[in-house]
């Protein structure tokens, strides 16, 4: 098999990707900047704001699969945080670029992450296709800028896939537990109006799909990573609280009470709409957990 190269890969999906690869038979290196001596994983140092990134890394590297980036959620959105965002994603795509062009490895594939946040935060009736343009919102910004310059990998011949990932549900860790810890605790409630969608996808499909994004060759350009099922957030929450056990009694939780404690950030739960995966199933992908129910009982279920 190949060897594949996980930037980000370090964090809670990098690892269970590396895992499922390494069990398809995959030499798989992380990239991140300290090292871990209890990795079972090969781990090169890079510092994508030092321009830094040891060579080994690319030594017979046939795929890359571009996880990096500041987390969106975890602080408030200032300017300086904003910029960080941007940056950790686009500076560490320019690194890679620049050091495949210097150091010419067998390169067949680049898979890059990107987000739903690209077309926008916003509830409306429409359903996003991959065809529609980018916001013109921060997230939409951003998610182009990360994507830009993810595409520059096709000018040097490379096939280059980009998934454009919604909420990932995974048992530790990630939006779902904090999703899940007020209703586990007896006080959960649907946020805002509730009929804020939530594009989702499982932690085992979102894998599975970069897996065969490449594998794939047919596959390339954009793709949505996101479940074939629509739910709005009042719809998750009620599903959240009868897999946990736990009755959703609450009044929602009001919007400006929200925005006082996320500032900017509350667009994240209180906005969202329906995003196509019409083009990933037409790709033969076939997912594991098409409905929220079935996702929740892997993940929560007793």
């Amino acid at each position: 098999m190949a060897k594949v190269l996980i930037s980000g890969g370090t964090g809670s999906i990098g690892l269970l990707m590396a895992d499922f690869l390494h069990k398809q038979g995959h030499e798989v290196g992380l990239l991140s900047r300290s090292k871990n001596p209890n990795s079972k994983f090969e781990t090169y140092l890079w510092d994508p704001n030092e321009n830094m990134l040891d060579p080994n890394a690319l030594k017979s590297c046939e795929y890359i699969i571009h996880l990096a980036g500041a987390g969106i959620a975890d602080k408030a959105w200032t300017t300086e945080r904003k910029k960080e965002i941007i940056e950790s994603r686009v500076r560490s795509t320019d690194l890679l670029h620049s050091k495949v062009i210097e150091l010419k490895p067998p390169l067949k594939a680049f898979v890059s992450a990107s987000a739903v946040g690209y077309y926008g935060q916003l509830t409306s009736d429409k359903i996003f296709k991959e065809k529609n343009k980018a916001a013109n919102d921060f997230l939409g910004k951003t998610c182009f800028l990360w994507e830009q310059a993810a595409e520059r990998f096709e000018d040097l011949g490379i096939r280059t896939v980009r998934l454009r990932i919604g909420i990932v549900l995974l048992k530790d860790g990630g939006a779902l537990e904090k999703m899940a810890k007020p209703v586990q605790m007896g006080f959960g409630a649907i946020l805002g109006s509730g009929k804020q969608y939530i594009p989702w996808i499982h932690v085992k499909d979102l894998i599975s799909l970069f897996s065969k994004a490449i594998s794939d060759t047919r596959m390339s350009g954009a793709y949505n990573a996101t479940a074939p099922s629509f739910v709005t957030n009042a719809e998750f929450t009620r599903t959240l609280g009868k897999v946990l056990g736990k009755p959703v009694w609450l009044p929602n939780a009001p919007g400006f009470v929200l925005k006082m404690i996320l500032g900017e950030r509350a667009s994240l739960v209180l906005k969202g709409s329906r995003v196509s995966s019409e083009k990933v199933v037409a790709s033969g992908f076939e997912f594991e957990f098409e409905n929220l129910d079935s996702a929740l009982e892997d993940l929560l279920g007793s």
